[in-house]
């Protein structure tokens, strides 16, 4: 068929060109009565001839105009057309084709690299000079605590610092940040690379948090410290006290001093005893056994245990579950024992003077589909020098408090693969412990 249109196509050219000799040779010689119908086929040859380019040029022009507007739908007509004219319209057609499979190989391509950037657990951002967000993966508006992200200028919001860095780092460069947001305190890792995009120079950012990484290390150094200060401590006390009671029995005639004496090392070193061991509990947590347990009975049941334990009736718990059927994956007997010290110590801060003592219990699904239990009280809020070591295993601010009790709420939550913060909001004076399950 392409030999047959060019096969047309030079049969014109060449009957174009016969008459063009023919015509200027009747012209030289004056024989006008052939030279006027030789001019006249002439014309006719030549107008054929433009109009096919004409006609094959608007067809090229549509094309092209279909094609920016992403229309891939359209086709020419090949039936019923000379050689040339059908031969022109299927290679258009077929040149259409051709993009149109392109376009959408590179929408599939475009969906499946998204989809990967959206499965990993660093957050990506890639931004202009200008500040401009070209594209963020769901990570990096997870650590930024943003639903929609299109320019630096919006990380003002969340914290001065942190806009300052992300629009002045450079490739190559590494920084460590902390800000507070609806989350808590949150630190994170950046790193900077570069390339050009669209003829445009663009940095992409990974973001790291790296809260995870620190508590781990710092619960690991606490755990490795206790267990060694247990050992020595045992080691030296309990012979100490064993001895005491051995001269007690020998010497049951021995004068009042020396019994006092005996008497005061033998009860020391059994309180000492006794208070190492709970702190052995610090290091001696059970692996947890997860079960799907409803939040609404579990929480209803932490309540009343709570008031057993410590009734102040100027206090009221309230506890909202939405839906009501949430359920939690977890070791239950283990989370119980976070969620009531969290009551105990929330009922203690209030006290028994307090008018108007209040806890919130709130459960709940967040968008990323993990479930928060959250404890709240309007009792005095903790300063901000004391939040930041309340999780360290022996600090405690309560007279003859051991300071064990959060340590080992976030020793649980972490081999249970969740997490517990604080979150304080001093203005509407309410202190609130979130326990997260993802």
């Amino acid at each position: 068929m392409l030999k047959g249109c060019y096969h047309n196509f030079y049969l014109r050219i060449a009957v174009f060109i016969l008459l063009t000799i023919a015509d200027t040779y009747f012209a030289l010689r004056q024989e006008w009565i052939w030279f006027v119908p030789i001019l006249a086929a002439w014309l006719f040859f030549l107008r054929l001839i433009l109009l096919s380019d004409k006609r094959n040029a608007q067809k090229v022009a549509f094309m092209f105009d279909a094609i920016d507007n992403s229309d891939y739908a359209f086709q020419y007509a090949t039936r019923g057309r000379s050689s040339n004219d059908k031969l022109v319209s299927e290679s258009l057609n077929r040149i259409t084709q051709i993009l149109f499979q392109a376009k959408a190989d590179a929408v599939q391509k475009e969906k499946y690299y998204e989809l990967i950037m959206n499965c990993v657990n660093t957050g990506i951002i890639v931004l202009d000079d200008n500040g401009v967000i070209y594209q963020t993966n769901n990570e990096a508006l997870r650590l930024l605590g943003l639903t929609v992200f299109t320019n630096v200028r919006q990380l003002a919001r969340i914290d001065e610092n942190l806009k300052t860095i992300i629009q002045n780092i450079q490739p190559g460069d590494k920084h460590q940040i902390s800000f507070a947001n609806e989350r808590g305190n949150v630190h994170l890792s950046i790193r900077v690379s570069e390339m050009t995009l669209q003829e445009k120079h663009v940095r992409i950012l990974a973001i790291n948090d790296i809260n995870s990484e620190l508590d781990d290390k710092e619960i690991d150094s606490w755990i490795r410290l206790t267990r060694v200060l247990t050992h020595e401590i045992m080691n030296s006390v309990t012979p100490i006290t064993s001895l005491s009671d051995t001269l007690l029995s020998l010497h049951q005639n021995a004068d009042d001093e020396i019994r006092n004496g005996l008497e005061v090392i033998s009860t020391t070193g059994k309180s000492l005893i006794s208070f190492v061991e709970s702190y052995r509990k610090f290091t001696h947590i059970p692996t947890p056994e997860p079960t799907l347990f409803y939040v609404q009975k579990f929480v209803e049941r932490m309540v009343k245990l709570a008031r057993h334990h410590t009734n102040f009736p100027n206090i009221t718990i309230t506890v909202s579950v939405e839906p009501s059927d949430l359920i939690v994956y977890a070791d239950e007997n283990l989370i119980s024992q976070v969620v009531l010290n969290l009551l105990k110590n929330a009922m203690q801060a209030i006290g028994s003077e307090q008018e108007n003592g209040l806890i919130e219990v709130n459960a709940y699904c967040n968008e990323e589909e993990a479930v928060l239990i959250e404890v709240s009280n309007n009792g005095p809020v903790i300063p901000q020098e004391e939040a930041e070591h309340i999780f360290v295993p022996f600090f405690t601010t309560k007279e003859g408090g051991s300071g064990i009790g959060l340590s080992i709420s976030r020793q649980i939550m972490r081999l249970s693969g969740g997490s517990i913060a604080l979150k304080s909001a001093p203005a509407a004076k309410r202190t609130t412990f979130v326990l997260t399950f993802p």
